[in-house]
């Protein structure tokens, strides 16, 4: 159970700037946090921007249990969104990180935080905001769990204070409320576009909690690629989950089995999960 969380944010970045100023509101005051051994937060504003290793001090962000990047997301097409995923690359490391590596994540964090950023999303008149999950992509990459929870697409919402709110909100909650649940079931999944429709839904409203998203335009997959998502997810995997229809064609497909296969991995098609 995680018990001491760092929030990292860049001192460039408005959204992220936005997230932790709502958030420093819902701040406990340590020492009387720590009286009552319940999990507790810590801010990290960074001068540059927090997708590059580089510019993260890795000493202070490795005393802590858990970290949350709060952040802008960037889309070409300027969608509004509020925004959940693991970092990492599966490929070349373009923005940040190291090419062909990710970094730990917990499934069942990401489940919960994200349910409860929807349900915290609903009452605010946000109907114009999409809130999804993004596969695993861009740095940095640390050797903590982590996750990032960002605003989107462009300035005009990376400044808005009601969804500064929101975030901020869910943050706090989550750390207040995350507990294990063994009942969930652990999954990494395969195929799809970058936010993820089908994986959306499985993490809403089924028993699956999912952790690293290799989506469609990261294939071929590798061997390497399935092992490094299946070891830097912190639960045990029951299984991969495979968007079918949006992994291509047949023969990626069967690329895709047979390596499951070899590794000896259970895997499930998105469609036979009940929604």
């Amino acid at each position: 159970m995680y018990q001491k969380y760092l929030i990292v944010a860049s001192k460039t970045d408005k959204a992220g700037i936005n997230i932790t100023t709502h958030l420093s509101q819902f701040r406990e005051n340590p020492v009387l946090s720590s009286m009552k051994k319940s999990p507790s937060f810590d801010f990290y504003l960074c001068d540059d921007e927090i997708i590059h290793t580089e510019n993260l001090d890795l000493e202070k962000i490795n005393q802590y249990d858990f970290i949350i990047f709060a952040s802008k997301h960037r889309s070409e097409k300027g969608t509004k969104t509020l925004s959940v995923h693991a970092p990492g690359n599966w490929r070349n490391a373009e923005l940040g990180g190291e090419k062909g590596k990710v970094c730990k994540t917990s499934a069942l964090f990401q489940k919960q935080i994200f349910e409860k950023l929807k349900v915290n999303a609903n009452p605010h008149n946000l109907k114009d905001y999409k809130v999804t999950l993004e596969c695993t992509h861009h740095g940095p990459l640390i050797d903590k769990p982590c996750i990032f929870i960002e605003i989107g697409s462009t300035e005009n919402e990376w400044k808005d204070r009601r969804v500064g709110f929101i975030i901020a909100k869910t943050i706090r909650d989550i750390i207040q409320e995350f507990k294990e649940n063994p009942y969930n079931e652990i999954a990494i999944g395969i195929g799809g576009p970058h936010y993820c429709p089908n994986f959306n839904k499985i993490q809403l409203n089924s028993n699956v909690a999912l952790s690293h998203i290799i989506p469609q335009y990261a294939l071929p997959l590798t061997e390497e690629m399935v092992k490094e998502a299946l070891e830097k997810t912190q639960e045990e995997v029951d299984f991969v989950l495979l968007d079918w229809k949006g992994i291509g064609n047949a023969e990626e497909r069967q690329r895709i089995i047979d390596i499951l296969d070899k590794l000896y991995i259970s895997y499930k098609r998105t469609g036979e999960i009940e929604k």
